[in-house]
């Protein structure tokens, strides 16, 4: 009895760690197919407005579903719209249009170094040694991606877009951990569907999507000299990049501990830049692929050590939190 429970505890990981993989595999896609996009005419915001409002059309079941979410947690349903679909979409997306796909993705890495500087400096709450080692490999990271050495070889408003994302992330988190002492936990797909309809609102006041030449979805865009249908990009988007990569990455940290789907996620920003650089022809440098390893790795020792609420260690909150708060593990 206790061999076969262990062979099905055993048989759980090992799927959770497979859906995990294709969370990160799905998101990491998103930028790759929204580039092309926008380059072919479409305002980053009209494309984010596509992404969310079509996802928010499909997961709509589930907020009927879980509709009672509406009385017992407004400020969080919020909070994630606004944050964690509207804002960090819109900012990496806006910030794609002008810089690589990969560095924007890595500058959204800064996320776990963030939190801790709201901890430490806003909180006035410790962190461990190897949280604060995490965040000077991440920031020390980022400066080989951007190669501060030649004055910054991007776009500056392009990196203070991505920044912007990374910013969303933290606050939703921040949000998220207001909340997360009032007992039950609400179920993370009703969550994440009636943050999309929040998002989807927001959205359709700042993008205005009436403006938007829906003429360029019938026609084909450019990627990197190969002519691909602009529905079939949209598509990808909606359902994969989107959809699918919620559904999988909550399934996925329901089966594995949140530090271990936190750092398989990390391999989003891996696949974004790998994708990037074969579809997208965005190469970057022998430095550049150092310092995104040094970004992930520091992003990683940042997240590894988070205790228990309650806790009288010094805390170490952010890295998977951050990323899965903002998109999966959104209780």
């Amino acid at each position: 009895m206790h061999t076969s429970e262990s062979s099905r505890a055993s048989e759980g990981k090992g799927v959770g760690l497979g859906l995990a993989l294709v969370s990160a595999l799905a998101f990491g896609g998103s930028g790759v197919a929204a580039k092309p996009l926008i380059e072919a005419g479409l305002d980053p915001l009209h494309v984010v407005w596509l992404r969310v409002a079509g996802a928010a059309l499909v997961m709509l079941p589930l907020a009927v579903r879980h509709r009672a979410l509406l009385r017992s947690r407004p400020a969080l349903l919020a909070g994630f719209g606004l944050l964690g679909v509207a804002g960090v979409q819109a900012f990496y997306f806006a910030s794609i249009s002008r810089i690589p796909v990969g560095v924007a993705l890595l500058v959204e890495y800064l996320a776990p170094a963030l939190v801790l500087g709201w901890v430490r400096f806003v909180q006035r709450r410790p962190v461990t040694r190897a949280a604060a080692l995490g965040v000077v490999l991440a920031v020390g990271g980022l400066a080989c991606v951007v190669e501060v050495w030649s004055g910054l070889s991007f776009d500056a408003l392009g990196l203070l877009l991505a920044l912007g994302a990374a910013c969303c992330q933290v606050g939703y988190f921040v949000l998220s951990d207001q909340g997360s002492d009032s007992g039950e936990v609400p179920d993370p797909l009703g969550v994440i569907a009636y943050g999309l309809l929040v998002g989807t609102a927001v959205l359709t006041v700042v993008a205005r999507p009436w403006t938007m030449d829906f003429s360029v979805l019938a026609q084909r865009a450019d990627m990197n000299g190969t002519p691909v249908a602009a529905g079939l990009l949209l598509g990808w988007i909606v359902l994969i990049a989107t959809v699918l990569a919620y559904v999988t990455g909550v399934v996925s940290v329901r089966r594995l501990s949140p530090a271990i789907a936190g750092v398989v996620a990390c391999l989003e920003a891996v696949v974004a830049t790998v994708l990037a650089w074969v579809l997208l022809g965005e190469h970057l440098s022998a430095p550049q692929i150092v310092g995104g390893a040094v970004v992930l790795l520091g992003a990683f020792i940042a997240q590894s050590s988070t205790p228990a609420k309650g806790s009288v260690e010094p805390v170490a909150t952010g890295g998977a939190e951050s990323r899965l708060s903002a998109r999966e593990n959104a209780a």
